[in-house]
């Protein structure tokens, strides 16, 4: 697995932006950043990607549950970061990030309760099992801001229907959870609101992995990741080199305004 990166300067005493519980063989990790709708800053996804390392160190660990606090799954990229360091930084840091997920020795579930945009989808895409509940909500909306879904196409078009794939990179419809589970962007999606509700979905699932072996485990979820990670092999710098040239563009800059900005975007028709 992917070495975590070191933890931003400061982050040490800082409220943690990643918490952590461990329950019955499933270590939790919590995105716990609402106030930027748990973006993923360079100390979320350090400190991200150290749990997940401590979870595969872990002997008493059979899986990782990757949940979130607030509305908002993940939003994504933290664009108050998107102008510093390297082009090619914060493309191919998300890309260890989510090879990270695809390859640790331990399944990985997502626990979905709010909205999911942009990278957020990459979590999911990465994770081996993810369940949402009804109030969750998806959309791939990089083409109404001059960008496309690059990076995160990584985990997720080998596993996504190939025709929804096309209407919901194209016209960014906001879709639900039925949607998801039917195009393989969920394992399931639950009716019933609430916590209870998703968590009486995970209960079963989480019991099954807590009755599988580490070795099973381990090499069973090769076998159903190889393709992702082909994928990863194969197509990761150029995908990374297509994000940071979308996002330096004069439509992006466009597309990005005009979000903020609560406007439409000067190629609207």
């Amino acid at each position: 697995m992917t070495d975590a990166p070191p933890a931003p300067a400061g982050a040490a005493s800082a409220t943690p932006l990643v918490a952590r519980s461990h329950e019955r063989g499933i270590a939790t990790l919590t995105l716990d950043s609402p106030h930027n709708r748990n973006a993923l800053s360079a100390r979320l996804v350090a400190e991200l990607h150290q749990g997940l390392a401590d979870a595969a160190a872990d002997d008493t660990v059979r899986a990782v549950l990757l949940g979130h606090t607030g509305g908002t799954f993940c939003a994504g990229a933290d664009l108050s970061e998107a102008t510093s360091g390297a082009a090619t930084d914060g493309p191919l840091g998300l890309a260890r990030l989510l090879r990270a997920i695809v390859e640790l020795p331990k399944p990985v579930v997502a626990r979905v309760t709010g909205h999911v945009r942009a990278g957020g989808l990459g979590l999911l895409g990465a994770c081996d099992i993810a369940v949402a509940g009804p109030h969750a909500t998806f959309a791939f909306t990089e083409a109404r801001l001059g960008l496309a879904p690059a990076v995160i196409s990584l985990p997720l078009l080998p596993r996504l229907d190939a025709r929804a794939a096309a209407r919901y990179y194209l016209t960014g419809e906001k879709f639900g959870p039925p949607e998801a589970a039917g195009i393989g962007l969920l394992t399931l999606a639950t009716d019933v609101a609430g916590p209870d509700g998703i968590d009486a979905a995970l209960a079963p699932l989480l019991d099954a992995l807590r009755k599988g072996s580490p070795q099973g485990l381990a090499e069973s979820k090769k076998l159903v990741t190889a393709g992702v990670l082909a994928a990863f092999d194969r197509d990761t710098d150029a995908l990374a080199e297509q994000s940071a040239r979308l996002f330096a563009s004069a439509e992006a800059r466009e597309g990005m305004t005009a979000f903020l900005e609560r406007r439409a975007p000067a190629w609207a028709r």
